[in-house]
C-alpha cells in the first residue's frame, strides 16, 4: 500500500499525522538532501548575496562526513551534516524544509548531533552561521550555544558537551 492510499481502518493516513523517520544518509539521498537544503535556505538567497552554495557537495558530504536525513513519505524534509575535526565536531549544516519547521525536527537532529559528537569523544561542537540570520543565532543560544566570535558576516558559535 502506498503512502497516499486510504487507510482501511476508518482514518486517513494524511502526511501530517505520520512521524518522520531519521536515519543516516545514504548515497542515493544526495539529490533529495540538496533539494531540502535549497528549500530551507531559499528565503535567505535574495537577502544574502554572499550566502554559500548550501546544496553543493551533498554526495561528497554523505561519503566523507556524518550525515543524517529526516524522511516523511519517502521525501527528505530535513538534514544534518557533521564534520569531525581534530579538536571539535563541526555542525556544518542543519536545515528543515519550510513546510516542516516548528515540529521539533531541528531540535531532534541537534540532539542526534550532540550525541554522536559526545560518543566520539568530542568535548565541544562548533558551527558558523550568517550575521543576517539572527533568528538562527537566537535559536542556537536557546539550545545552549554561545557566540565564540564574529568576523565579517560570520558568527562562530560553540557548545560544550555534557560529561566532558
Amino acid at each position: 500500500m502506498s503512502a497516499h492510499s486510504r487507510n482501511t481502518r476508518g482514518g486517513s493516513d494524511d502526511m501530517t499525522t505520520q512521524t518522520p523517520v531519521i536515519r543516516p544518509a545514504q548515497a542515493a539521498d544526495a539529490a533529495g538532501l540538496a533539494a531540502c537544503f535549497e528549500a530551507a535556505y531559499a528565503r535567505y538567497a535574495a537577502q544574502i548575496p554572499d550566502l554559500p552554495a548550501v546544496s553543493e557537495g551533498c554526495a561528497e558530504d554523505i561519503r566523507d562526513n556524518q550525515v543524517w536525513v529526516a524522511l516523511l513519505g519517502g521525501e527528505i524534509i530535513a538534514g544534518l551534516v557533521l564534520v569531525a575535526g581534530d579538536e571539535f565536531m563541526k555542525l556544518a549544516n542543519l536545515a528543515v524544509c519550510p513546510d516542516h519547521c516548528g515540529k521539533g525536527l531541528g531540535r531532534e537532529l541537534m540532539r542526534i548531533s550532540e550525541g554522536a559528537a559526545s560518543k566520539q569523544g568530542f568535548a565541544e561542537m562548533r558551527l558558523n552561521t550568517h550575521v543576517k540570520m539572527p533568528e538562527n543565532v537566537r535559536l542556537y543560544q536557546h539550545l545552549g550555544w554561545v557566540v565564540l566570535s564574529r568576523s565579517g558576516n560570520t558568527v562562530c558559535m560553540r557548545k560544550g558537551l555534557p560529561g566532558r
